[in-house]
C-alpha cells in the first residue's frame, strides 16, 4: 500500500456472478491511481470467500494492487492474500498478526475514536480505518467520524489511515486536505451507471484536485 496511490477498493457485499464481477474489476484497477482491494463478502461461506479470492487476487496483483481479505486472517491465509482488514468485533489484531505474521498487512477499522487507533497503532497495526464519514448503502455504520479525526490523527502520527464510509468525488475533497492516505470506496464504484472505470477516473482526479487546492 502507498498513499501514492490513494484509492483502497472494497468489493461489493455480494458477487452472484465471479467471471462478470471480474470483468468490472478489471477496469477498475486498471487505473494507477487504486492502490488496494479488499474482498469483503461478510455473508458468503468460507468456500465462496475463497473462490472469489482466487478468481480476483491475480487480477489484483497483475496491476501490483494489495489484495486483503475482510474480517478472516484464517482465510487470508488460506487463500495466500496480503494481508487481512479486521474490524472491532472481528479476529484481534493480535491473533490475526500472530496467525499471518510479521509480513502480512493487518489493516484495523477504528470508527471515530483515536483511541482504538491509538491502541491499534502501538500494537502494530499497517493502517488504521475510520468512518463512516458520510451516509452509506454498502453497510450500517455503527458511528459517524468528523473529518477533525483524520486532522488530528495526521497531526499526531505516521500511521497511514484510510478514510472509509460514502466516499464519492463529490465529498472526497475535505478528507484529502485533512491528511487521509486512502479512500475507501465501494459503492460509488459499483453503482456508477458508466461503470466502474469511469467512477475510478473520476475519483482519482477529484483527489488530484483536493491535493493541489
Amino acid at each position: 500500500m502507498t498513499d501514492a496511490r490513494p484509492i483502497y477498493l472494497i468489493t461489493p457485499p455480494a458477487i452472484p456472478d465471479l467471471p462478470a464481477f471480474a470483468e468490472r474489476l478489471k477496469a477498475a484497477l486498471s487505473h494507477p491511481s487504486v492502490s488496494t482491494l479488499q474482498l469483503r463478502l461478510k455473508e458468503a461461506s468460507d468456500d465462496a470467500v475463497l473462490r472469489a479470492a482466487e478468481a480476483f487476487a491475480p487480477l489484483a496483483r497483475a496491476g501490483d494492487v494489495h489484495f486483503l481479505i475482510n474480517d478472516r486472517p484464517d482465510l487470508a491465509l488460506r487463500a495466500g492474500a496480503d494481508g487481512v482488514h479486521v474490524g472491532q468485533s472481528d479476529a484481534p489484531y493480535a491473533e490475526a498478526r500472530k496467525l499471518l505474521g510479521p509480513d502480512r498487512t493487518v489493516g484495523v477499522t477504528c470508527h471515530a475514536s483515536c483511541h482504538l487507533a491509538m491502541e491499534a497503532a502501538e500494537a502494530g497495526a499497517d493502517y488504521v480505518a475510520f468512518g463512516a464519514f458520510f451516509p452509506t448503502r454498502t453497510k450500517e455504520a455503527p458511528a459517524r467520524a468528523e473529518i477533525s479525526l483524520i486532522e488530528d490523527w495526521a497531526a499526531m502520527t505516521t500511521v497511514p489511515c484510510v478514510a472509509i464510509g460514502g466516499i464519492a468525488p463529490e465529498n472526497c475533497g475535505p478528507l484529502v486536505r485533512a491528511g487521509a492516505d486512502f479512500l475507501a470506496v465501494s459503492a460509488a464504484v459499483w453503482d456508477a451507471p458508466d461503470g466502474p472505470g469511469a467512477a475510478v477516473a473520476r475519483l482519482a482526479a477529484a483527489i488530484e484536485n483536493a491535493r493541489h487546492e
